[in-house]
């Protein structure tokens, strides 16, 4: 049982250091491209932060683990709402600006609320569903690119403007593989973990692999409230759930149909869907959008009652 633990922290490490080689060397590439900033932004970026729930939740698919594919999804989301704007709400209160929550956060709770629909039809999640998923998420992108033309954006900073083609590229194949390989060791060891201690995969996917999986949008946040940097905000964690279930679970269910447990769709899904809908109340009540840090201890403290709800 050591060395499972032991293989699953080194998955959790493959994972996070891959995730972040594919976003500089994808940066790299698309500068040499002369791809606009937000454009790669928008595709290569997200998709590097997304990689490792992406890679996660494919592989368990192909490994008859449904539960741990969804599961891990739905409990990213909620620690990206819960623990990772409460804990970066109680560093820094947290401005939140008008249109995220018009706009892009009614936009995650909608395509919330389709993905529930769809799982509640027929209890998973099929081929032509997933194609109407990541569909959205191509309008999702178009939208984001009409909108960014109208705002003036910095050049991306590259430290690699210098390296070749070649080294972009292998660094780029080695990024891949990598989120390949950590995403087979953290689920194979998981499955062992859970079956050891008679805990079912659900519990897993949604806590210590969800928590994983997000562990990149929480150092990013963390980070950038000590530096008191306010642009990381309600708008990037929306931005990463939305980017889960329309595209890791869009991708995913197009490669293999995802089944859903009972306890997901009676209990976690439900819970995230109002979590969301709180979430809302606490941005708006009663000092409108500003979070402030006893939201965050709110929201933290409702975290960490979901993980122990979980596993008892």
């Amino acid at each position: 049982m050591i060395l499972e633990n032991i293989l699953l922290i080194l998955g959790f490490i493959i994972l996070l250091v891959s995730g972040d080689l594919l976003v500089k060397a994808g940066t790299s590439i698309a500068n040499k491209l002369k791809v606009p900033p937000i454009i790669t932004g928008i595709t290569i970026v997200a998709l590097g932060t997304s990689a490792p729930e992406l890679f996660v939740s494919v592989g368990a698919a192909f490994n008859s683990s449904p539960e741990i594919a969804l599961g891990n999804v739905v409990g990213s989301n909620i620690s990206n709402i819960a623990l990772v704007l409460g804990l970066t709400a109680i560093v820094l209160p947290l401005p939140v600006q008008k249109e995220i929550v018009r706009k892009d956060y009614l936009l995650m709770f909608l395509v919330s609320v389709l993905l529930y629909f769809f799982l509640y039809t027929n209890s998973q999640l099929v081929f032509w569903e997933g194609c109407v998923l990541f569909h959205l998420l191509l309008l999702y992108m178009l939208y984001l690119i009409r909108k960014s033309k109208k705002i003036k954006v910095d050049e991306v900073e590259d430290d690699n403007k210098t390296k070749s083609w070649t080294y972009c590229s292998i660094i780029l194949l080695l990024a891949s593989f990598g989120l390949y390989f950590g995403a087979e060791l953290l689920v194979d060891n998981a499955q062992k973990i859970a079956r050891a201690f008679g805990v079912e995969e659900r519990v897993i996917g949604v806590t210590i692999i969800a928590l994983g999986t997000s562990l990149p949008e929480l150092a990013t946040s963390l980070i950038a409230a000590f530096k008191r940097e306010l642009d990381i905000s309600l708008g990037n964690i929306v931005g990463s759930n939305i980017f889960n279930i329309l595209g890791v679970l869009g991708i995913t269910s197009m490669v293999k149909k995802i089944n859903v447990s009972d306890s997901l769709l009676t209990f976690d899904i439900p819970l995230m869907l109002l979590l969301f809908a709180s979430t809302i109340l606490l941005v708006l009540l009663p000092q409108k959008y500003l979070l402030q840090r006893y939201k965050g201890v709110i929201l933290s403290i409702s975290y960490f009652l979901y993980v122990i709800f979980v596993f008892i």
